[in-house]
C-alpha cells in the first residue's frame, strides 16, 4: 500500500466516474470503504490528514457491547454491538483478543445489580460471547487484582468483552480495502462537492504535500467525517442544520504497576455519569474516560485540566496505589461525533447509536455510533448509498471477511503480533539488515524495522503518523517517543527521500503534538 502509486491514478489513468467516493479515513468512512470495495464497486476513500487520525485512534481500545447501554434500555444497540463484538474477534484475532473485567462492589446492593445485569448482557450475546459472568466473593476479587482498593470491598462480578489496537485496526482496514481493489489516499483534503444542477457528482480534492488540485466524479459521495460532518454537510447546503454535538473524551497512561494483573476494572457510574475503566494494554494501563462537551471540533483535541483531576481522584479512590501527575506516562483526548437528538443537555445521555441521512442532493451522511459497530455502519451505509446511486445491486461480504494480517491462535507476548502475518516480511527486514532490529527507546517495545515497514507498506509519510498510530509510542510514553523522535527521523527521511529541512519540520511538528500528551 504506497500512496504514490494511488496519486499516479489520477495524473495518468484517472477513471471517468467512481462507483463511491467516500470522505472521512476513521473506522466508519474504513468500514464503509472495505464493505463496497469487497461488493465490486470502484471505491476511492479521502482522508484529509492520516488515516485514524482524529476519534479513532483515542478510544478506550475496547471492543464491547457497552454495559452501559443497557443500563440506559438501549437493548437493541447492545445486541448490535455484541454481535459485531463477535464477527469482529473472529474477523481480526491478531487485533482483538479476549479481557475479562471486574466490577468492584463497595455497596450491599451493587452484587446482586451488576449480577442480574451482566447475566443479561450474556444472555444478549448468545453463541458470541466470550464467557458467562459470575460474582466473585471478595477475596476472589483481590486474588485477581491485588491493587484494588480493599477497604469497604464486599466482592466483585467478572464479565468478559474484547480489547484491540484501533489505530493497528484502521491501517489493517485500509490495507483490506487496497486487497479488495479500493484506492485509499491520506493527506487528501476534499475542499468542495461537484455539482451538476442541484446533484452531487464528485468532489474537489487537494493533496497536502504537493498542493496540487484534482476534480474527482463519483456516482455517489458518503460523508464519514466524524466530528466534522457538519462541515461536509455545509459544504453541500450552506445552510445546512447541525447534527453534531461533539463530547471530549479523555485517558491518562500509567505504568503496569498500578494494575499488575492481566484482569480489567470497570466502574459504571461515576460523578458524571460515565463509566470508568482502567485496562491493562501493552504493558501499561489506560484510565479512563470523561465526557465534556465541546464546542469546536479539532484534529487534536488537549485535555482539560479537570479532566485530567477527574481521572486521577477517581482512580485513586480504586486503587491502592494513587497515580499524580507525575506518574502519568501520557494523557490523549479524543472527540466522539454523538448525533444531538433536541433537547439533550448531557453528552453521556446521548445514544451511541449510528445515523444515516441523505441529503436533497444525494449526499449521504452516516455518523454517530462507536468502533464496535464500525463493520455495520459500513453495511448499512453502502446498502443506503448504491441505492442513491443506482448501483446493481450486490450482498455485503463483510460478515466473514478476514482483515488484513490475519491469524489466529497468536502468541501476544510476541512484539509484532499485532502485524498478524505481516510480522514475517518485517522479520525478513530484520534478517537482511540486523541494526533494524533494534529498539527505538529502551522504555518502548518498537524497532527500527517496524519504522520502515509503515513508511514502505503502510502509508506513513510523517513523523507523527509513525509515532503516534503506526506504532503507540506516543500514547505509552510520551517523553520516551519525544527521545526517539530524531532517530525516527533520520530513518523515515530516507525512505521517503527527504532532506534536512523536512526532519527540522517534522520534528518541530511532533515536539508541538507531544507536548500536549505530557503532564507539567
Amino acid at each position: 500500500m504506497q500512496r504514490e502509486q494511488f496519486i499516479n491514478i489520477f495524473k495518468k489513468d484517472p477513471p471517468k466516474f467512481w462507483d463511491v467516493i467516500i470522505i472521512g479515513g476513521g473506522a466508519t468512512g474504513l468500514g464503509a470503504a472495505v464493505d463496497a470495495a469487497s461488493r465490486g464497486y470502484k471505491t476511492l476513500l479521502l482522508e484529509q490528514h492520516d488515516f485514524s487520525k482524529g476519534t479513532s485512534s483515542r478510544s478506550t481500545k475496547l471492543v464491547h457491547g457497552g454495559v452501559r447501554y443497557l443500563q440506559q434500555g438501549n437493548v437493541s444497540l447492545v445486541i448490535e454491538a455484541l454481535h459485531e463484538r463477535g464477527l469482529l474477534i473472529q474477523n481480526a484475532p491478531h487485533l482483538v483478543s479476549h479481557q475479562a473485567f471486574i466490577v468492584p462492589n463497595y455497596d450491599w446492593w451493587e452484587g446482586p445489580f451488576y449480577g442480574v445485569g451482566l447475566k443479561v448482557y450474556d444472555l444478549l450475546a448468545g453463541k458470541l460471547g466470550l464467557g458467562p459472568s459470575k460474582n466473585l466473593s471478595r477475596e476472589e476479587t483481590l486474588e485477581k487484582i491485588p491493587t484494588l482498593e480493599p477497604k469497604g470491598l464486599r466482592g466483585g462480578v467478572i464479565y468478559y468483552d474484547g480489547q484491540f489496537d484501533d489505530s493497528r485496526l484502521a491501517i489493517n482496514l485500509a490495507q483490506t480495502a487496497v486487497d479488495q481493489g479500493a484506492v485509499a489516499i491520506n493527506y487528501m483534503r476534499v475542499t468542495g462537492l461537484l455539482k451538476s444542477g442541484n446533484m452531487i457528482i464528485g468532489v474537489k480534492a487537494r493533496d497536502e504535500e504537493s498542493g496540487k488540485e484534482y476534480k474527482i466524479n463519483g456516482r455517489v459521495v458518503i460523508n464519514a467525517t466524524g466530528v466534522f460532518t457538519d462541515e461536509v454537510l455545509r459544504m453541500d447546503n450552506p445552510s445546512a442544520a447541525k447534527i453534531i454535538s461533539p463530547s471530549q473524551g479523555v485517558h491518562i497512561v500509567l505504568d503496569k504497576e498500578f494494575l499488575p494483573s492481566d484482569t480489567a476494572v470497570m466502574v459504571p457510574q461515576t460523578d458524571d455519569g460515565r463509566v470508568l475503566f482502567a485496562v491493562p494494554w501493552h504493558n501499561r494501563v489506560i484510565v479512563g474516560t470523561t465526557d465534556t462537551p465541546v464546542e469546536t471540533p479539532s484534529l487534536e483535541p488537549v485535555a482539560l485540566e479537570e479532566e485530567i483531576e477527574f481521572i486521577l481522584k477517581h482512580a485513586a479512590q480504586y486503587l491502592t496505589k494513587d497515580p499524580h501527575r507525575e506518574d502519568v506516562l501520557s494523557v490523549f483526548a479524543g472527540l466522539r461525533p454523538l448525533v444531538s437528538p433536541e433537547g439533550a443537555e448531557n453528552t453521556a445521555d446521548i445514544s451511541r447509536d449510528h445515523y444515516i441521512v441523505v441529503s436533497a442532493s444525494g449526499l449521504v451522511t452516516v455518523t454517530g455510533g462507536k468502533w464496535t459497530t464500525y463493520r455495520k455502519m459500513g453495511e448499512d451505509v453502502i446498502d443506503q448509498a448504491a441505492m442513491v446511486a443506482g448501483l446493481n445491486s450486490k450482498a455485503c461480504r463483510t460478515k466473514d471477511l478476514r482483515i488484513h494480517g490475519w491469524l489466529k491462535d497468536i502468541d501476544e507476548s510476541e512484539p509484532l503480533s499485532y502485524y498478524g502475518t505481516d510480522s514475517i516480511f518485517i522479520q525478513r527486514l530484520v534478517d537482511k539488515k540486523p541494526e533494524l532490529g533494534e529498539k527505538l527507546h529502551p522504555d518502548l517495545p518498537y524497532t527500527r524495522a517496524e519504522v520502515v515497514w509503515a513508511v514502505r507498506n503502510e502509508m506513513a509519510r510523517t513523523l507523527e503518523d509513525v509515532l503516534s498510530r503506526r506504532t503507540r509510542a506516543l500514547l505509552l510514553n510520551a517523553r520516551a517517543s519525544l527521545e526517539c523522535a530524531p532517530d525516527v527521523s533520520k530513518l523515515m527521511a530516507k525512505e521517503l527521500r527527504r532532506g534536512y529541512s523536512w526532519r527540522k519540520k517534522q520534528l518541530a511538528e511532533f515536539e508541538k503534538i507531544a507536548k500536549g500528551y505530557l503532564l507539567s
